[in-house]
């Protein structure tokens, strides 16, 4: 079985077999799995914000999101998430921020 470490890594499916074969071989990573439950668990401590976005691509998102049975919200947050921590990970260690 094979394991994908970013939710971007899951297809469009065309149909329901299509995603059920899918699923039948791949996996999430646990650390994608963790990030997620970490995720939900800060949900009481989130703070309301303002974002301006080009209407395209914010309905190009909720499109991705319901095909992957998600709340579109709950993906940026998640994609946002994803990204700080590749970002953390890739700087130099001998920097402060």
């Amino acid at each position: 079985m094979r394991t994908f470490q970013s939710w971007e890594e899951v297809p469009l499916f065309d149909s329901e077999s299509a995603e059920a074969e899918f699923w039948m071989e791949n996996r999430p990573d646990v650390r994608l799995m963790e990030a997620a439950l970490v995720s939900s668990q800060q949900w009481t401590d989130s703070v309301t914000i303002t974002l301006r976005m080009d209407p395209r691509m914010l309905a190009r998102i909720k499109r991705l999101a319901r095909s992957r049975y998600l709340n579109y919200q709950s993906m940026i947050k998640q994609w946002l998430s994803e990204r700080l921590e590749q970002e953390l990970r890739d700087r130099p260690t001998n920097r402060m921020p």
